[in-house]
């Protein structure tokens, strides 16, 4: 993990398209604005979870795998 210090204004550079700026920082919490291409997804680490699980959800069970027939060695 990479970890930066950053004063109000400031920015951070995520490759060529994408840019983050420190816009507020006030009672413990930091205010972020990122600019970003609409094809970069953005989002926060909660609804990220929250999207990936209603994936694996939409998927459904894992295949399972052929296993040996009965009566049959490995």
């Amino acid at each position: 993990m990479l970890v930066l210090t950053r004063k109000l204004g400031e920015n951070i550079r995520i490759g060529d398209s994408v840019k983050i700026t420190v816009l507020e920082v006030r009672s413990g919490q930091v205010k972020l604005g990122i600019e970003a291409p609409p094809e970069v997804k953005v989002h926060r680490e909660e609804i990220y979870a929250r999207i990936q699980e209603e994936n694996r959800r939409q998927q459904g069970p894992p295949a399972e795998k052929p296993g040996p027939k009965s009566g049959e060695s490995t």
